[in-house]
This record gives structure tokens, sequence and C-alpha cells, in this order.
């Protein structure tokens, strides 16, 4: 139930801000110009980041991409707590702003980099982590680029949504929140469903 309340408060979420997006664009401007967020911006709580970067088994050397980084404080733990470096991507340049603040007071801006763009054009081809908390349609769509692009061995965490047919390595229910996680496998073996 918990989890449903979650997915329709994101859908009615997205809606309302594809809404607000379309009302705030310039006359004359084409739509595919104004690019609005597909998933709304909901902070995972601090316990769940902790719990997220544990099931990852996070450590000093790895690459912690957040995809849909929102106020960066996922990468800003994993750099702080675990010696991680850390890239966050969000289409929000507000989120980015913020996250570059948040880090800028963590003391750790030398060690994130927070990007602005859509997390399908991204290039996530360096991260050894890759955390996420999209809705389940975008981890669907996002499960090819991951599989094509991550070296085998990359862990991925999802916040709350698996990926379909690709069944994880473990799962972790906490706080109410099921915490999702899958290891890239090597190529040419056992490929995971696309």
């Amino acid at each position: 139930m918990k989890r449903l309340m979650v997915v329709l408060s994101l859908v009615v979420g997205v809606a309302a801000s594809a809404q607000d997006t379309s009302a705030r664009q310039m006359p004359g401007q084409h739509e595919e110009e104004a690019q609005a967020p597909e998933v709304p911006f909901v902070p995972t709580h601090q316990d769940d980041v902790e719990r997220m970067l544990e099931l990852a088994r996070v450590r000093p050397g790895d690459v912690v991409y957040d995809l849909g980084s929102g106020d960066g404080r996922i990468v800003i733990t994993a750099v702080r707590k675990y010696g991680a470096r850390g890239v966050g991507v969000d289409i929000d340049p507000e989120r980015i702003a913020e996250a570059n603040e948040n880090a800028r007071r963590a003391g750790v801006e030398d060690r994130v980099e927070f990007r602005q763009g859509d997390l399908f054009d991204a290039d996530i081809g360096e991260a050894t982590v890759v955390t996420l908390y999209l809705l389940p349609s975008v981890n669907e769509r996002l499960k090819p680029k991951l599989l094509a692009e991550l070296k085998p061995g990359t862990r991925i965490v999802s916040h709350d949504f698996d990926m379909g047919d690709w069944k994880p390595v473990k799962q972790l229910e906490t706080n109410g929140s099921t915490l999702y996680l899958w290891v890239v496998p090597e190529r040419g073996g056992h490929r995971a469903p696309r």
C-alpha cells in the first residue's frame, strides 16, 4: 500500500511538473527545448542513503554516480563517509545549484561533480556504483544503458523500485522502503534481461 501511495504521488508530481513547465514555455519556444524532469524531486531519507551505500559496499576508490541526484546527498555521503569520488546527474539546474552548495558546506566539493543533463545522455562508463531513485518505467528504460555502458562488476542500487524481470542480487527492507542491488554481469556471459 505504501509503495502504491509513493508511485501515485510521484506520477501526480510528474504530471504537475510537466504542466508547470509547459505553462512557463516562452512563445515560439519548441517543446523539445523545455526539458522537465520525468521524476519529481523526492529526497531519499538519510537512513536510506546510508543503507544504499552499505548495500553497494562502497569503499575508497569507488566512483559513485547518482542518476537523478537531486540535492546531492547520496554522492556527498559516499565521499564523506566512504572516501569514494562522486558524480551526480540531474536535469534541474536548481537541484544542481543546491547540490553544489551542499557539497561546499560539507567540504567535499573537490571530490564531487554535479552535471546538469538528461541521465539518458550521461557518460556513466567510469562508475563503479550507480544509485537510483526513479520511477519503475524510467528504471526499465535505463536498464539497457546500464548494461551497455557500465563495466562488469559495477553495483547498481535502487531505492523502492525494481527493474522488471532483472532480478536483484539482494533486496533489503528498511524503514518502510525496499532497496535493490544488482551487479552488472560479464560480457558474453549470462546477461540480464533487457
